[in-house]
């Protein structure tokens, strides 16, 4: 072995003092380990989506990727127990004269063991049959003992009108029915550790924020979301909802992909105080950046004012209301109209700017037709 394959990384007495560093050899990232003054280099390049090994944590004698927890041992580079086959590079480390010096070249190569593609990766079909109709209720409650939910009555509405008038598909997500977690905040590590679908959907197969991603993306046509206002803003499932989502406007802006196209969406929003144009604007804000689009008027809301305490007639008030149902009802035809003009006038082969108002530089020969100027 060449002396020149060995590179000196630094002293042994300030590198043992991190059990896991990222260091350079050359121009190769390295996770650098320490346990009782054994060092160990593995590539500090995660084999699930590159994560930076070398900024994560020990688990016993396995690095821990920071970005999604993939394992790796920390000498071998093996996977861990029941998943060796999955491997990152090793290299020699040794220790002379108080330096630490790592062989440049691995000694092992990097092995990925076959994963198949999660089932929401796929491409995102077209719809042949009948128009479907996704509805979200994200009304907050105890499942076991049910209260009447304002903004889902009205939902309930809409839904039965697409389906018992227009000979619709329909679905009902309600997400106080659904278990998923709450964002855990991947893309704040990396823009690239923000996945397609969300890496907890990918490792937690409990996780049924599954059926969202999948209804929205894949399956409807039209997506209605209903919520209370709470305090001036929409239910907190909605919020734990849309910051999940957050991985599909991340698919434009990161790798150009746009998952949504031609899917119209409207909105239900009802509370007992007043701030339904604010509440509006941030759900027409999130979902036009996810790709959706709008009819005219493109929500319906109900409010009986900030004095409103009494809340079992804001329910009744609800309930007994045909303008507010008939109101709803107008909000799904606009709705399916505008899904109907659109399948028949469908943009999906034209590009579309990636990430919206962050106006991404437009690639060399990907710059929109326009026409002649005079």
């Amino acid at each position: 072995m060449n002396d020149q394959d060995w590179v000196d990384i630094g002293s042994a007495a300030e590198l043992s003092g991190q059990t896991v560093q990222q260091v350079k050899v050359g121009r190769r990232k390295i996770a650098l380990s320490c346990v009782d003054g054994a060092f160990g280099a593995i590539s500090g390049v995660c084999n699930h989506v590159g994560g930076p090994l070398g900024e994560g944590q020990l688990d016993g004698e396995y690095v821990v990727c920071p970005w999604h927890y993939w394992k790796f041992h920390r000498v071998t580079g093996e996977g861990e127990p029941g998943y060796e086959a999955d491997r990152v590079p090793r290299h020699e480390v040794k220790v002379e004269d108080g330096r630490v010096k790592v062989r440049s070249e691995p000694t092992t190569r990097r092995q990925k063991a076959p994963h198949a593609p999660h089932p929401l990766e796929r491409e995102p079909e077209p719809n042949d049959g009948p128009l479907r109709v996704l509805g979200i209720s994200t009304t907050a409650m105890d499942v076991a003992h049910p209260r009447t939910s304002t903004s889902e009555l009205l939902l309930d509405a809409a839904l039965e009108h697409a389906r018992g008038t227009l000979g619709l598909e329909t679905r009902m997500l309600r997400l106080s029915e659904l278990q998923f977690r709450t964002c855990e905040g991947f893309y704040s590590k990396s823009a690239h550790a923000c996945t397609w679908p969300c890496s907890i959907t990918q490792m937690d197969p409990t996780d049924q924020m599954e059926q969202v991603y999948d209804g929205i993306v894949h399956w409807a046509d039209v997506i209605l979301v209903a919520t209370p206002i709470r305090w001036g803003t929409a239910s907190s499932l909605y919020h734990r909802m849309v910051e999940r989502m957050n991985c599909v406007q991340n698919q434009i802006t990161i790798r150009d992909r746009v998952l949504i196209r031609d899917k119209v969406a409207g909105f239900v929003i009802t509370g007992g105080q007043d701030n339904i144009q604010a509440v509006a604007g941030s759900m027409l804000g999130f979902f036009a950046e996810i790709g959706c689009v709008f009819p005219p008027f493109p929500y319906v809301a109900h409010s009986r004012g900030w004095s409103a305490e009494d809340m079992e007639n804001n329910v009744r008030s609800v309930a007994d209301s045909e303008e507010l149902r008939a109101g709803t009802r107008a909000l799904l035809d606009r709705c399916v109209d505008l899904s109907q003009r659109l399948q028949e006038t469908s943009l999906s082969a034209k590009r579309v700017p990636r990430g919206g108002r962050k106006a991404h530089r437009e690639s060399p020969g990907q710059e929109a037709a326009s026409p002649a100027q005079p």
